[in-house]
């Protein structure tokens, strides 16, 4: 699963639950058709359904609802990668081109994409801010325990990107060049 989490959007503030079945069949739980479509058409999915997605986040632990889903985890202390991010500028994680400069690292230690080609046309940038692992979670979907928190192996496909091979809790802000070359872009900042 991958839970989006977005303060600012062209959208407003939402939230958003992207779902890999054992079986490979991927699911999105979005809370509106806006925001379905726009997803939806940035990123590969077997079914899109629109329903209410809530996320509480109380200190390190968060409790997402969306449908048939109900998951909890808590984040932990950021480690060197996460401090590291702190660092970096708002306004300077948010360019496509930091994007750019920091693939190959962002590759060979979380074996993540920072930028690549994403559905209808768009491409993608995302400006990782902040990282802190999954201490623990749980989770139920439709009605069925996920059991203990796993590795993400084999990495999900939802488009040029997986996330960190650990669990983690990843604050970033996404460019999404709505057509390639057109200069149109669509800026979201969240975790």
């Amino acid at each position: 699963m991958v839970v989006g989490h977005w303060a600012r959007s062209p959208f407003g503030p939402f939230s958003d639950v992207m779902v890999e079945r054992p079986d490979g069949h991927r699911i999105l739980l979005a809370p509106t058709r806006e925001t379905a479509d726009f997803i939806a058409g940035t990123y590969a999915f077997d079914e899109v359904r629109v329903v209410p997605v809530g996320v509480e986040v109380v200190g390190r632990a968060w409790t997402v609802r969306a449908s048939a889903l109900r998951l909890h985890f808590v984040s932990g202390r950021r480690g060197l990668v996460g401090l590291l991010l702190r660092a970096v500028p708002g306004s300077l994680a948010a360019r496509p081109a930091w994007a750019a400069a920091v693939a190959p690292p962002a590759r060979a230690l979380l074996k993540v994409s920072t930028r690549g080609a994403a559905g209808r046309r768009r491409y993608e940038w995302y400006g990782a801010r902040d990282l802190r692992p999954v201490l623990s979670a749980s989770a139920v979907y439709e009605g069925r325990d996920l059991g203990v928190l796993a590795s993400v192996l084999p990495p999900v496909r939802f488009g040029f990107s997986s996330t960190p091979w650990k669990p983690c809790v990843v604050r970033v802000t996404v460019t999404v060049s709505l057509e390639s070359g057109s200069g149109t872009e669509v800026r979201t900042d969240g975790g």
